[in-house]
């Protein structure tokens, strides 16, 4: 009898432990869903506000870079609470995980100096706007178009298409040059004939050329004049005012135009050379006093 009876007691003991274990799978299980659940729900609406953001400052008129800066921001920082959110319903206390992460935050931020540098840098950037999203800039060895300014990276469109990814500090760092900052970039190009053609007539064919360009600026006014005389050719200097968008193009379009336009008026574009002199008498002395 007491054998049954320990036997028994054994088996409810185990049904004990089983129930035990299935409520505490179901509810940590639960708990794993819901934290799924915050996580994915808290992702989608820091999306949302990152987008609520965006529209204010579209229509606050606030300047593009800022708003690219600020809704990227506005976003890490919601993640950041969602995160917490989750951590939070799976029982792991936050209060206690903050500090912990305020205590590491220390050695984080010594092993990422370069990314805390990078932000600064972005901060820097947003704040003095040595450049706005959509200029044509050329720094760090790199020249193209600013498509997004990030909270460590900047990201450039190069003029042939490629993206090129940019740590901010890298940026602010270096020298920048902003192409699209006054609004006017100033094309030259150098244009040389032959010592024989008038350079009143060079001067006026180059002037009707460049007013068939409506691209071409009247104001400042255009430039042409004679600014070398080389050892083969008469040098004549171009200078055109045209938008940053039209600089590129502008370039081959007009040195095409006056090309043509100076074949049209028989005007000779010279290629180096070079005139050699001699004189028989002193060659036959030379070779007779080497005979002797």
């Amino acid at each position: 009898m007491d054998n049954l009876q320990n036997l028994g007691d054994l088996d409810a003991v185990v049904a004990r432990l089983q129930l035990l274990f299935t409520d505490f799978g179901v509810e940590f299980g639960l708990r794993i869903l819901a934290a799924i659940a915050i996580f994915f729900i808290g992702r989608w609406l820091a999306r949302i506000v990152k987008r609520v953001v965006r529209k204010i400052m579209i229509r606050a008129g606030v300047d593009s870079t800022l708003i690219s800066f600020s809704s990227n921001l506005a976003f890490y920082g919601a993640m950041a609470f969602v995160v917490l959110a989750a951590l939070g319903q799976l029982g792991i206390e936050t209060a206690s995980l903050i500090a912990l992460l305020g205590a590491a935050g220390l050695a984080v931020g010594l092993a990422l100096q370069g990314s805390l540098a990078n932000f600064a840098a972005g901060v820097l950037i947003v704040v003095f706007r040595h450049f706005r999203v959509g200029d044509w800039i050329e720094a760090g060895g790199v020249s193209g178009f600013v498509e997004d300014i990030q909270l460590v990276n900047t990201i450039i469109r190069s003029l042939d298409n490629r993206t090129i990814v940019m740590p901010n500090s890298t940026l602010t760092g270096d020298t920048i040059i902003n192409l699209s900052a006054k609004g006017l970039l100033r094309l030259d190009l150098l244009v040389g004939v032959a010592y024989e053609e008038d350079i009143d007539q060079v001067k006026r064919v180059i002037y009707e050329e460049i007013a068939q360009e409506d691209r071409i600026l009247s104001d400042p006014a255009p430039l042409v004049g004679l600014i070398d005389l080389n050892d083969s050719s008469v040098d004549f200097t171009v200078r055109a005012w045209v938008r940053p968008e039209h600089f590129i193009v502008m370039r081959f379009v007009l040195l095409e135009r006056i090309k043509k336009r100076l074949d049209a008026e028989d005007i000779t574009i010279p290629f180096p050379q070079r005139d050699v002199h001699l004189f028989s008498e002193a060659v036959q002395a030379t070779s007779e006093q080497t005979a002797a």
